[in-house]
């Protein structure tokens, strides 16, 4: 019961209101009203039926439906951690696909940061109706999600058949990177890796290797350094003043916080970029508009791949097949992509 502008009780509406409302069923209301309506009510009913639910101010009983269909309607995000903008984008699309679906998300940065995530609850099988979980491996979810929970993993290994994984089209990513730095002159890369061992990271490795090794006359040295600006700057510093071996004329950052480090060491050692020293980041965060020259760097839609992410694990726990497609990414060029400067005839 509500209670009306005069003090007096106003009656709550019911499933029955909204298909007397509608002219349907109350079977109808309830197959829509549990997003259940595909293939069973027609497009325009389902819609009609959610009209008349907003006219009435109509809201299912979430409690009873759900005890009667054994569900929490509470997903759980699993991240590495909540330092980078890029978890912040997958939590805000995932949630938002949730919400239209009545279900809520429940953030959990891993304390272990990649490595195997302990259960935050007396049980996550009793708690949750299924796991969403963002760059890390599937074998570091298990203790949450034992043999039987729902799993869908982000930005991760997809060589597990018996786990649905989303991807971020990285691949592309690298190679529309390599190309541009390629097409620019460049022949002598750095590349600063994360320290991270994750398939991620992996990934965008192999492809660099790959796309420059089949170039004659191309190098490429690796250093790996933790994901933080100071460490990417020490590691870019010891990189730069190595003697014996051919200075860089680009770095390729596995992500925008490296290139921030890289930019620092490159000033110390009096190198003017992109005149004298390319660099280029990925992810696209905020940061890379706020360095000066603005980064080139490879964009990931992080709220579409949570939205992605989430539809998934709904497909999943309906028993429809999920879309797996890697979603695609762009490389985004500005001013701290050059030709390398010209060597002394």
């Amino acid at each position: 019961m509500t209670s009306g502008t005069d003090g007096t009780a106003a009656t709550r509406p019911t499933s029955r209101d909204v298909a007397r409302a509608a002219g349907v069923s109350q079977a109808a209301v309830s197959l829509v009203m549990g997003d259940k309506w595909r293939g069973r009510v027609a497009p325009a009913t389902a819609e009609r039926v959610r009209d008349a639910a907003r006219r009435l101010g109509y809201r299912p009983n979430l409690a009873a439906r759900n005890l009667r269909l054994g569900r929490t309607r509470t997903a759980l995000l699993v991240v590495p951690a909540l330092t980078n903008e890029f978890f912040a984008g997958v939590y805000t699309g995932a949630a938002r696909v949730a919400a239209a679906h009545d279900f809520g998300v429940v953030l959990y940065p891993s304390p272990e940061g990649t490595g195997p995530a302990r259960d935050p609850f007396p049980s996550s099988r009793a708690a949750l109706d299924g796991i969403l979980a963002s760059s890390m491996a599937a074998d570091a979810v298990t203790t949450l999600r034992g043999d039987d929970l729902p799993l869908v993993m982000l930005d991760s290994d997809p060589g597990d058949p018996a786990t649905t994984t989303v991807n971020l089209d990285l691949t592309d990513g690298v190679r529309q990177l390599t190309d541009h730095l390629l097409g620019l002159g460049h022949r002598d890369f750095l590349h600063l890796a994360s320290a991270v061992d994750s398939w991620t990271f992996d990934e965008r490795a192999r492809e660099l290797s790959a796309r420059t090794r089949g170039r004659p006359g191309t190098t490429l040295r690796t250093v790996r350094c933790p994901l933080t600006v100071e460490d990417a700057q020490h590691a870019t510093d010891r990189a730069l003043r190595t003697s014996g071996l051919t200075p860089p004329t680009a770095i390729v950052c596995d992500d925008d916080k490296l290139a921030a480090g890289a930019y620092k060491a490159a000033r110390r050692a009096g190198l003017r970029i992109p005149d004298d020293l390319s660099v280029t980041g990925f992810d696209d965060l905020s940061l890379a508009t706020a360095l000066e020259p603005e980064l080139t760097t490879v964009r990931l839609p992080a709220e579409e791949f949570g939205a992605r992410g989430m539809a998934a694990l709904l497909a999943v726990l309906d028993r429809r097949t999920p879309d797996t497609s890697a979603l695609p990414v762009r490389l985004v060029v500005r001013g701290s992509t050059a030709p390398p400067p010209r060597t002394a005839p």
